[in-house]
C-alpha cells in the first residue's frame, strides 16, 4: 500500500485518455456520480508511483483508502457498487456473457486487426472476420432492444462500447459500410453522449506534486 493510499481523500484512478478500459472505468465512476483524482499517464513513459500502484504496470488501477484495483472490470463493479442510479448492475446473464466474449475473443482479434503489423502469422483479413462475428452478435441483440441487454442500458453496454468504438476506428468508411445498422446507431449514442464527452476530457499528464485532478460528480 503506498503513500497516497494512505493520505489522498479522493480514491486515485490512474488512466489513459485511449484506452478502453480505462474509458470504461471512467465512465463508471461517472455513472455512479462519484469523484476520484484521475491521473492520466504516458504509456511509454509510467510514472514510478504508477508502477508501485498497478500490479500489471497498465491501467486502469485503482487506489483507495482500502483496496487497490488493477482490472477494470473490478473498477466498474467498485463504483456501482457505490452508487448506481441507473441500475447498470441489475442485467440478465446475457450481460456477462457478452463482456466475456468482448474481453476475450473480440479483444484479441481487435488487436489482431489494428496492429497487424506486429502479428505477421497472422492474417489480418480473417481476424477482421472474426471481430465481425461478434458484432454481429451484438446486432442481433440490438435489433431486438435499443440496448445490449434490453430496454435500457446495463454494465454490459458501458463495458463494451469503447472496444467496438476502437474497432470502427480501424476503418470507419468501412465500418459503416456493414450491415450493422443497429451497431452503428448504438455506438454513436454512446459517443455522443454528454458521460463520454465528460470521460474523454483532454487532462494535462500527471506529474509528482501537481494540483490534482478531480473528475467526476462528487456524491
Amino acid at each position: 500500500m503506498t503513500q497516497d493510499i494512505l493520505t489522498t481523500p479522493q480514491p486515485i484512478l490512474w488512466s489513459f485518455r485511449r484506452c478502453p478500459y480505462a474509458m470504461r472505468a471512467r465512465m463508471a465512476v461517472l455513472s455512479a456520480g462519484l469523484e476520484v483524482e484521475l491521473r492520466e499517464i504516458k504509456l511509454k513513459d509510467k510514472p514510478q508511483a504508477f508502477l508501485q500502484a498497478s500490479p500489471s504496470a497498465t491501467v486502469p488501477n485503482l487506489q483507495a483508502s482500502d483496496l487497490n484495483l488493477d482490472e477494470s472490470r473490478d473498477i466498474m463493479r467498485w463504483a456501482l457498487g457505490k452508487s448506481d442510479p441507473h441500475g447498470l448492475l441489475n442485467m440478465p446473464s446475457i450481460g456477462e456473457t457478452l463482456i466475456a466474449q468482448n474481453d476475450g475473443p473480440f479483444k484479441a482479434a481487435l488487436d489482431h486487426t489494428k496492429y497487424s503489423d506486429r502479428y505477421p502469422d497472422l492474417d489480418a483479413k480473417s481476424e477482421r472476420a472474426q471481430a465481425s462475428n461478434f458484432i454481429q452478435s451484438l446486432e442481433t441483440q440490438l435489433a431486438k432492444y435499443p440496448f445490449l441487454t434490453g430496454d435500457r442500458p446495463t454494465l454490459a453496454d458501458i463495458a463494451i462500447f469503447p472496444f467496438v468504438r476502437q474497432f470502427a476506428h480501424i476503418d470507419r468508411a468501412w465500418f459503416e459500410a456493414q450491415p450493422w445498422p443497429n451497431v452503428i446507431l448504438w455506438l454513436d449514442s454512446f459517443i455522443q453522449s454528454a458521460d463520454f464527452q465528460k470521460a474523454m476530457t483532454k487532462v494535462i499528464v500527471w506529474e509528482e506534486h501537481a494540483s490534482p485532478y478531480l473528475f467526476g460528480q462528487a456524491s
